[in-house]
């Protein structure tokens, strides 16, 4: 039988090194882009917009749908990659294991 106090002291450090990725990535940016990279949104690893950019070219009335498509479509890049930095991040926690849980971010 394993020792209770052994597992219980490497739950606890992978708890401490979870929580310093989570710190990491919210510290982290990623950038997506849209329309040539005339749309850019900046988030943290986490997911969360920071920042978004627009050319101002593309700041006429007449093409305010098409502007809003391509806001969405940068926010959906810069989710994805942020997605895929916390998969990265965590996969050096897990050693590369897939587990059948999704983690806490």
């Amino acid at each position: 039988m394993p020792d209770i106090l052994k597992i219980m002291q490497q739950a606890q450090q992978m708890q401490g090194k979870l929580q310093q990725i989570q710190d990491d990535l919210a510290n982290r940016t990623v950038t997506g882009a849209a329309g040539g990279g005339m749309v850019k949104v900046e988030a943290d690893g986490k997911g969360t917009v920071r920042r978004v950019s627009i050319e101002p070219q593309l700041l006429n009335p007449g093409d305010k749908e098409m502007l809003e498509d391509l806001i969405a479509v940068a926010v959906g890049d810069a989710q994805k990659k942020a997605a895929e930095l916390a998969a990265s991040e965590m996969g050096k926690l897990t050693g590369g294991l897939d587990l059948p849980f999704k983690l806490p971010f």
